[in-house]
């Protein structure tokens, strides 16, 4: 079971990771985003609503979840539009490691809003982590920092961010296909006006744009979310989390094979520390929560 649960765990990052190969293409092509947004998150919706549909489960939610699900949509819808419009600033490789910092920020939010303490393992965490952003975006020999890129990505991290701690801290007492189901359809809801409010078409111009968009949400969205459900449900949220460091990995191997962006000795560098970072983060978050289960023990 536990093998099962690192391969779900793999595959969930690894089908995350696969998002440049969709999306670089049809920005080339100059076919609007907000569109492909818009179908890649309805088909998803589409998909997971057909799976709690087969299982039985009631889609039912009061106007206080509408509400909190509908706030996670916009999060999502903002963190995805921060992240290709990224793409035109910095290769996919570098807006993707960049994006995975977005534990780290979780960890900031927590401290400034919630009162949680930094641990010396999360500081250090924070360390290495922006130690590694800087070096990504640094620019041959010079220390020409393509702020333009790094602001744009770092905003589509946030608003991941956001999303987490509002999963953590609204008490949504829905399951996480649920959850997903709404987020999905919200953040298409968030294309879909955007889309209309500036006169775009929503006709598809042919058959393998469709298939485009029918594989793209179930590979980078489906996919994604219901295996890591599952790898969180056998081997629990650290390892799991850990695991999604393959993400920014994958994503930087088909820009160097596919799009051939090159292999710098920044890039390697900038990779390395984000993810050591992100993983003390984590190991530290799971310390943190075993210790306060002893608390919790210690007092009933």
């Amino acid at each position: 079971m536990k093998f099962k649960g690192y391969l779900l765990g793999v595959l969930s990052s690894v089908s995350f990771g696969l998002i440049p190969i969709f999306i670089l293409p049809l920005k080339k092509a100059h076919f609007s985003m907000d569109i492909t947004l818009f179908y890649r998150f309805l088909f998803s919706a589409l998909m997971v609503g057909g799976y709690l549909l087969y299982s039985k489960e009631s889609l039912k939610i009061n106007k206080k979840e509408a509400l909190i699900l509908s706030v996670l949509g916009v999060c999502y819808a903002l963190s995805s539009e921060f992240l290709f419009i990224g793409y035109d600033f910095l290769t996919p490789g570098i807006a993707s490691t960049v994006l995975f910092i977005y534990p780290v920020i979780v960890a900031l939010i927590m401290f400034f809003f919630y009162k949680e303490k930094l641990t010396k393992l999360s500081v250090l965490s924070l360390f290495f982590a922006f130690a590694g952003v800087i070096v990504l975006c640094l620019k041959g020999k010079g220390l020409e920092i393509n702020f333009a890129g790094l602001g744009i990505v770092m905003l589509s991290s946030l608003f991941y961010a956001l999303y987490i701690v509002i999963v953590n801290k609204s008490d949504l007492k829905v399951s996480g296909f649920k959850l997903s189901f709404y987020s999905m359809l919200f953040t298409s809801a968030f294309f879909m006006i955007k889309a209309s409010s500036e006169g775009e078409s929503f006709a598809i111009p042919s058959v393998s744009v469709f298939l485009n968009f029918i594989v793209f949400a179930f590979l980078t969205t489906v996919i994604s979310s219901l295996c890591l459900v599952y790898a969180i449900k056998y081997i629990g949220s650290t390892p799991t989390a850990i695991l999604g460091a393959l993400e920014p990995v994958v994503a930087v191997l088909i820009s160097v094979l596919m799009f051939h962006e090159r292999f710098t000795t920044n890039l390697l560098i900038g990779i390395t520390l984000i993810l050591l970072g992100v993983t003390l983060n984590v190991i530290s978050d799971n310390r943190k929560s075993k210790r306060n289960s002893h608390k919790i023990l210690k007092n009933a």
